[in-house]
């Protein structure tokens, strides 16, 4: 996935793009392993890890702009 050095490089339309699509992917996840047996089950937790990163990130840049 990315690092936080890549995400911190991204502007916010980017990382607001990059959030929904981790989002969408996780909601697949979760999806595939409540109905069948998932082959990587880490993957669900490197989204939310990446989603809980991006949202850190727009928050640090929120109070940064105010």
């Amino acid at each position: 996935m990315s690092s936080n050095t890549e995400l911190r490089e991204m502007s916010d339309e980017q990382l607001d793009a990059t959030a929904k699509e981790a989002a969408q992917t996780l909601f697949r996840l979760r999806f595939q392993s409540q109905s069948e047996r998932l082959n990587t089950p880490s993957e669900m937790r490197k989204n939310r890890r990446l989603i809980a990163r991006i949202k850190t990130i727009q928050s640090e840049r929120q109070k940064a702009a105010s």
